[in-house]
């Protein structure tokens, strides 16, 4: 079995780790930074660019410039704080048929998850870049309000699935913090990595 790596999907910045000799490795990206922007970009020939390269060229292709998506994972369109967000951000947020909120870049509407599984390839392909072997499994955080909204869990998945991951385990932001703290103070470890 290949190595498990575990991701913080931020909403700002992500960043990717492995457990080498007992300890957690946060793993540098390709531009020698720890965290990658939680960024994506649709490029006009097509291209999607991710992290540094998609904050780079945010202030030419602003409509196509995605950030902060994590917040929309779960939310419905009539929500407050997509309202707010609305008012807020450069690219379009657009109601799905299902009365989700989607984003609209190069002229599609996507939803949410998509948009994070370009972050989480790009994590993954650090991941397999450092370690020069393919990884296939992964724990993930999710936001901790997708965790009461048992209603949604599809929507935590879709990402994972998109990412070319054949399983994943998940992991609210707050209890993947809890379990870093007790990480090598001689506690026995009750969960995986």
């Amino acid at each position: 079995m290949g190595k498990i790596i575990g991701i913080d999907l931020g909403t700002t910045n992500s960043c990717v780790s492995v457990l080498e000799n007992g300890n957690v490795k946060v793993i540098e990206n390709a531009e020698g930074a720890r965290t990658t922007p939680s960024i994506v970009a649709y490029a006009n020939d097509g291209e999607i660019l991710v992290g540094q390269s998609a904050k780079r060229q945010a202030v030419t292709n602003p409509h196509n410039t995605l950030f902060a998506v994590k917040r929309l994972i779960g939310r419905r369109f009539e929500e407050d704080v997509v309202q707010k967000d609305i008012k807020l951000v450069p690219y379009k947020i657009v109601k799905a048929n299902n009365g989700d909120a989607w984003v609209q870049a190069s002229g599609k509407d996507m939803a949410p998850p998509q948009i994070s599984a370009e972050v989480l390839k790009k994590m993954k392909k650090t991941a397999e870049d450092y370690l020069g072997e393919p990884v296939t499994e992964a724990v993930i955080t999710v936001p901790a309000l997708l965790q009461r909204q048992p209603a949604s869990g599809h929507q935590r998945r879709r990402p994972y699935r998109w990412s070319g991951r054949k399983t994943y385990h998940q992991r609210a932001d707050r209890r993947c913090a809890g379990l870093r703290h007790g990480q090598g103070q001689g506690r026995p470890h009750r969960h995986r990595l």
